[in-house]
């Protein structure tokens, strides 16, 4: 690595896009991978669908289970 960079002729934010999404990386146990992957085959579906369909399902039900006060 240089000491000092010249950025005399930089341009601020040349390869920046505002509206880039970033997804962020999420590592399974094996039989937990091998379990999603099988049902995403099965239904020709990615794994991250099956997935956030998976999350999505959690999320309702841990709504209703709190919501019974």
């Amino acid at each position: 690595m240089k000491k000092e960079y010249d950025f005399t002729n930089g341009v601020r934010g040349k390869f920046l896009h505002k509206d880039a999404t970033f997804e962020i990386p999420v590592y399974l146990e094996p039989k937990n991978e091998i379990f999603v992957r099988k049902i995403a085959e099965e239904k020709k579906m990615t794994l991250s669908e099956i997935v956030n369909q998976l999350i999505t399902k959690n999320k309702e039900i841990i709504s209703l289970a709190g919501s019974r006060d």
